[in-house]
């Protein structure tokens, strides 16, 4: 029996991976901690010394800039870590401290973690000893993306990726407050090209394709609790003839051994309803030959695929575990 801790597990995530993990037959829940006061009995206030001596796996939940703060010691112990947040996913430390505005604490320890995208990097986090799980956003848009990619099949130049989420990605504290009442009968965009989630887009379709790739990148804020939804739009290179069917065929290729992709057949909208407490990642492709654009929707449940979900799949991987196991 595995015994794993959540630490972070107050929020929405933590209570998400939290409801996976009771209904997985391999693992023991040990430890349900938050850094803060508890929230209900069974939460108990962050001790890092009980939950090395009870796990042999940590789930960090927490906001950016605290996880690294831990991790060392739980590594160091010869714990394994699977990390939810953001501040093991960028390499480039520099480039961490640019756009989360704080000094990366663990800089040892970023070139050892294995960036968290099940589909992209499978073999690689079977070894892991610490896992960085992608964002949400990240998730969505790079699995859309992933075949025309590796392929070289459209101009890398002018990729947009126009991206809609649920308010629960914003977090507990802020979906249970002003912006709840802020997005009733409201939808808006924000973070318009600089937000966090853009450079960690970059970085690993910069990696897939063996260059430098800088994305348009446009979230919104829906009036919906969870979900997302990514449209992204591709201009396919001049000398590549193609089919929309020859894109789709490309797509289920390229996913036909990954348990959580579904390509949609011809006429077939990815829609968020379809994937809400799953770990499902929906992909429709659209393709206007006359002028060579691509349409591509990736839908996935943002606390799910895009957090605990594709967490616990991971762990899966790590272990030898069926890989689905309770995700289906």
């Amino acid at each position: 029996m595995l015994n794993v801790g959540i630490v972070g597990a107050s929020g929405y995530t933590g209570e998400e991976l939290n409801k996976i993990l009771i209904r997985h037959p391999a693992v023991r829940i040990a430890s349900l901690t938050a850094t803060s006061t508890k929230e209900n009995s069974q939460i108990k206030v962050f001790n890092p010394g009980e939950v090395i001596s009870c796990c042999d796996l940590i789930f960090f939940s927490l906001p950016t800039g605290e996880a690294m703060k831990f991790v060392p010691q739980m590594l160091s112990a010869g714990k394994k870590v699977i990390d939810l947040g953001a501040d093991y996913r960028l390499k480039d430390t520099g480039e961490y401290k640019e756009w989360y505005k704080t000094e990366h604490l663990d800089k040892k320890n970023v070139s050892l973690s294995v960036y968290g995208l099940t589909e992209l990097y499978k073999d690689k986090i079977k070894k892991a000893k610490l896992v960085s799980n992608p964002g949400c956003y990240p998730t969505a848009a790079i699995l859309g993306l992933l075949p025309l990619l590796k392929r070289r099949l459209i101009k890398t130049d002018s990729i947009v990726i126009d991206a809609k989420s649920g308010l629960s990605g914003a977090g507990r504290k802020l979906a249970e407050g002003s912006l709840c009442e802020e997005l009733k009968d409201n939808f808006r965009p924000y973070k318009i090209n600089y937000h966090q989630h853009m450079p960690e887009i970059n970085q690993e379709l910069s990696g897939v394709c063996g260059k430098k790739i800088s994305v348009n990148f446009v979230p919104h804020l829906l009036p919906i609790f969870r979900g997302l939804l990514a449209t992204v739009y591709v201009k396919i290179s001049a000398k590549v003839v193609l089919s929309e069917d020859k894109l789709r065929e490309l797509y289920k290729t390229t996913y036909k051994d990954e348990p959580f992709v579904r390509i949609r057949n011809e006429g077939k909208i990815p829609q968020i309803k379809d994937v809400v407490g799953t770990n499902f990642c929906d992909i429709g492709i659209f393709y206007q030959g006359k002028h060579k654009m691509a349409v591509i929707v990736s839908v996935i449940d943002n606390l799910v695929k895009g957090a605990a979900g594709q967490a616990v799949q991971n762990m899966n991987l790590i272990y030898g575990f069926k890989e689905t196991e309770s995700l289906l």
